[in-house]
């Protein structure tokens, strides 16, 4: 499963897998795939120093990256404060209601929530970059457009490649015009923020318009015949992040939401604003359903809607609420059925990929059997 990429990047399957937790990267690396280790929740440089020595020492020697948020539009001068100062008290009597109505309990005193739109701020990201680029990262992908062009330069001067999401042709020539070296096509069906355009559409629109730059398809991509298809379409490889969710080296901090991740089917996920405030693929439940309700007073643009909900999901989190719980997830979803070792998801993944390769060549007339 190689590809003119992942040669480039000595690689030996064209598997690229974000995923927020350290073990899952490290294994996939060992795997053959290339780790790619998603940076928002590190509001502390020490802490991803700590997980960027500890992921280090576990590839045994094998490449992998660093995902961060960079947005595309920088606001100078306005602090968390500030942004607190703009949600309107009507939302966060509508926050109240929803957890008091599930019995939801306080967080204990002095207790801080977990996510926090710091997370997503510029100057967040560009502290994470200077942790970052002390280890032998290979690529920064961003997922809120191209990174500023000096964060580029700087990449390149330290031969690390640049990614970037797109969910359009049109986002994507923004990225080639930016100076970015891979963009990764990102289709309706994966979790997470995503846009409108389905995957079997998006790819080899993206791929067609970025020539001769790589493309990795993303979004839906849960079985080796589908990584076939993302290449059949023009991509060198696959950018997978949902799949890995229900390993057994990803610390989900609750074994309710793999219960309810092993337990749901394509169909049981939504792309709703209720996260951040952008459209976002996770799990359905009653607090997405709570937000989309036309009689509620619906979702609030972001950074808004992020930090007005952050104390309710870590409290939903904490305790466990399953009727509110959830998390980004894609509609590969149904495909996630039991508990797997990373290694055991990649051996999947390249024999399905060689089964549906072998099958289109007896198609073709051309059996390699």
């Amino acid at each position: 499963m190689q590809t003119e990429l992942s040669n480039q990047l000595g690689v030996e399957h064209a598997l690229f897998g974000f995923t927020p937790f350290p073990a899952v990267a490290a294994a996939l690396s060992r795997a053959g795939g290339f780790g790619v280790l998603g940076a928002v929740r590190y509001t502390a440089p020490d802490d991803l120093k700590r997980d960027l020595d500890w992921l280090d020492a576990h590839v045994d020697g094998r490449p992998y990256g660093l995902d961060v948020v960079m947005p595309a539009k920088k606001v100078e001068g306005v602090t968390e404060a500030d942004v607190e100062a703009m949600i309107p008290d009507g939302h966060r009597r509508f926050v109240r209601e929803t957890l008091a109505k599930h019995g939801v309990p306080e967080l204990a005193e002095g207790e801080a929530s977990g996510w926090r739109i710091t997370g997503w701020m510029e100057q967040v990201a560009r502290t994470q970059l200077d942790v970052a680029f002390d280890y032998p990262i290979r690529l920064l992908a961003n997922a809120l457009g191209s990174p500023p062009a000096d964060v580029v330069a700087r990449a390149h001067a330290q031969d690390v490649k640049v990614a970037a999401l797109a969910g359009s042709a049109r986002h994507a020539l923004k990225h080639k015009d930016a100076g970015i070296d891979i963009v990764v096509a990102q289709g309706y069906e994966a979790g997470g923020h995503t846009g409108e355009i389905a995957s079997m559409v998006l790819t080899p629109e993206v791929v067609e318009a970025v020539d001769p730059l790589p493309v990795l398809a993303a979004g839906g991509i849960g079985s080796g015949a589908q990584v076939a298809a993302a290449l059949a379409l023009g991509a060198q490889g696959a950018w997978l992040g949902s799949i890995w969710l229900t390993t057994s080296e990803a610390d989900m901090h609750s074994t309710a939401v793999t219960r309810k991740l092993l337990a749901a089917g394509s169909g049981d996920t939504v792309r709703s604003r209720a996260l951040t405030g952008k459209p976002a693929r996770q799990l359905r439940t009653e607090w997405t359903d709570a937000w989309d309700d036309p009689d509620g007073p619906g979702t609030l643009p972001m950074p808004l809607q992020g930090l007005l909900v952050a104390e309710a999901l870590s409290r939903i989190q904490k305790y466990e609420v399953e009727p509110l719980l959830g998390t980004p997830v894609g509609q590969i979803v149904g495909r996630m059925t039991e508990v797997r070792s990373v290694q055991a998801v990649v051996d999947d993944l390249t024999r399905g990929f060689e089964k549906a390769v072998d099958r289109m060549n007896r198609i073709a007339g051309r059996s390699l059997r």
